[in-house]
């Protein structure tokens, strides 16, 4: 296991290069887009000189060639220090502390709904494959992975948050951290962790069944019904475990790809997150945040990719012997 999780940390050098890389290339492009634009904009005022701009752009390292402030970067990054912020002045590493433990909540939450929803309704599916049910599901999912998540967010705002309305359940905008108010912060999050949901449910959903159909061909599967055992305890005692294998993989790397894509879910109910964050950053030409945020949600992916490969040994011990 642990020499299968070095192989896997092996492979975040490669991807961390990449992305690190692209991100500190960001205001060479940002000079071709614009020539008058500059990478410490943010830190400019209406009084700002020439010389001061150039004063700003040595001290953060933005005069040197590409290749030599990319070591510089890579230098502190290795030390904890990420850089600080041309927009408010605070560490970068300090804004992701903040709002990580928001995201990732959330995107908790979300894969939670939609695995709590899909496996069953797979399950469902599969046992019924051909008839009325499982076709009905069929037409449901399609349905739903045509909706982009901003139309769900509208459409669930409209119909469980409008304002003034009996139909406020949930708050359309804010949020509040669990140690404030647990209770407030159960309502902040569950619309917007429905709206995720909603997107990853389809797919878990026929994932699972298509798996599932497959499963329930085997042998060990017709001898157990041959043997009188309940139809749910086939389904779920003898075939749910062996048909999993995709959805642990997809399930892990849906995870990664929520924290790193929560962005329009974020924005647009005001969630406090790492998605917000790049948002805002771009905005303000804010490099060091985006490029720190940015290299910390692929450290993160690249890991829990690892983890659902050490996932698989524990749902089938012949990996184990590999």
């Amino acid at each position: 296991m642990w020499r299968l999780l070095g192989r896997k940390l092996l492979h975040l050098i490669p991807v961390l290069f990449l992305v690190t890389l692209a991100t500190t290339a960001m205001p060479d492009m940002l000079e071709i887009g614009d020539s008058s634009a500059t990478p410490v904009a943010p830190m400019l005022t209406s009084d700002s000189t020439p010389e001061d701009v150039a004063a700003l752009e040595r001290e953060y390292g933005y005069d040197k060639p590409l290749f030599e402030r990319y070591g510089r970067w890579l230098g502190d990054a290795f030390t904890g220090d990420l850089g600080t912020s041309m927009a408010n002045g605070r560490p970068v590493i300090d804004g992701i502390k903040d709002r990580y433990p928001v995201t990732l909540e959330l995107a908790l939450v979300a894969l939670f709904l939609a695995l709590a929803v899909a496996v069953p309704l797979g399950v469902w599916a599969a046992a019924h494959a051909g008839r009325l049910p499982d076709k009905v599901l069929g037409g449901v999912a399609s349905g739903l992975l045509a909706v982009p998540p901003f139309i769900s967010a509208m459409l669930l705002v409209y119909l469980l948050a409008a304002p003034g309305t009996l139909r406020q359940v949930f708050p359309n905008h804010g949020w509040t951290t669990f140690s404030e108010n647990p209770s407030e912060n159960i309502e902040y999050l569950m619309l917007p962790a429905i709206v995720l949901a909603l997107a990853e449910i389809p797919q878990f959903q026929r994932l699972l069944r298509s798996d599932m159909l497959d499963t329930l061909r085997e042998d060990y599967i017709l001898t157990a019904r041959a043997k009188g055992l309940s139809s749910p305890y086939v389904l779920f005692r003898h075939a749910l475990r062996p048909s999993s294998f995709s959805l642990v993989t997809i399930s892990g790397l849906t995870l990664g790809r929520l924290i790193g894509g929560t962005v329009i879910v974020e924005f647009y109910f005001g969630i406090p997150g790492l998605g917000q964050s790049i948002v805002t950053a771009i905005d303000q030409n804010d490099i060091p945040t985006v490029q720190g945020t940015v290299v910390v949600i692929a450290v993160g992916y690249v890991l829990l990719s690892a983890l659902v490969d050490i996932g698989y040994t524990l749902l089938d011990p012949r990996v184990r012997a590999r």
